[in-house]
């Protein structure tokens, strides 16, 4: 049921195994929680977790036992999940697993790297981390403007329920938008979700998957509720892109050599 186990040098009294979580027996390790599945009684708008009787997983983003986690007081190292993952990616203020069938994409703006989204064979995923106010509830204070964007830009929006509670999906023609919000301590973390209707459940999965072990460092600097925590590229990454840059650079230059008319022409 967990997405993955504290590493623990320690073993249970007298088994000789790894101590873990009691509830991660129940499901296959590296399995995150699910989301309750909706029932045609639900309502469109804000659908009910229905209850099965079974008691649901809580959030806690720093002594729970899945994520988003609070990096400024959980040990990113305490955690293992290689089996997920190829790689944490550091952003400074987060920290995001790339799945081993996912790729990093790099969306450049004029002053620099501006977005950062994980390919999935399923679709991509966007990650951004934002201040948040010490009360909470930035992201159910955020889902109306979210929704009004989405419908502006021609979406049927509708919202469900996750593990951490309301989430907005849109669709149009083949493609479907899903946007997950998690309210942590001063931070809040948006997934947006965006692939082809027919891999919409699965690119969801993949994204609990992935929020469920990602990390955000929000610090202690003053900064107003909504704005982006800074975003820092890793060291290797940025170099590449400062190649990316210089040879389209020199390939802009030789294009702009070659229309202009010789002298005399």
């Amino acid at each position: 049921m967990w997405p993955f186990s504290k590493k623990n040098d320690g073993a249970d009294a007298g088994t000789g195994e790894p101590s873990r979580p009691a509830a991660a027996d129940a499901a296959p390790q590296g399995s995150a929680p699910q989301p309750a599945a909706r029932t045609p009684q639900d309502s469109p708008d804000v659908p009910d977790v229905p209850d099965t009787g079974a008691e649901q997983p809580v959030y806690d983003p720093v002594n729970g036992d899945f994520g988003p986690f609070d990096g400024d007081r959980v040990d990113y190292a305490a955690f293992d999940y290689s089996d997920f993952a190829k790689s944490g990616l550091d952003l400074g203020s987060l920290r995001v697993p790339v799945p081993h069938n996912g790729e990093v994409q790099v969306e450049m703006g004029p002053n620099g790297p501006q977005m950062i989204h994980i390919l999935t064979p399923f679709g991509r995923l966007t990650p951004v981390a934002l201040a948040a106010p010490r009360s909470g509830r930035q992201w159910e204070e955020n889902i109306p403007e979210v929704t009004k964007g989405m419908t502006a830009d021609g979406l049927e929006v509708r919202q469900d329920r996750n593990l951490w509670g309301t989430e907005i999906v849109g669709t149009m023609k083949s493609g479907t938008m899903r946007v997950v919000g998690v309210d942590g301590p001063r931070w809040m973390l948006r997934m947006t979700l965006a692939g082809p209707a027919d891999k919409a459940d699965q690119l969801a999965e993949l994204a609990y998957e992935v929020i469920s072990r990602t990390f955000v460092y929000r610090g202690d600097a003053p900064l107003p509720a909504g704005q982006s925590l800074p975003v820092t590229i890793p060291a290797a990454m940025a170099e590449e892109l400062r190649k990316l840059v210089e040879q389209r650079q020199k390939e802009q230059q030789g294009n702009n050599a070659a229309a202009k008319p010789e002298d005399g022409a």
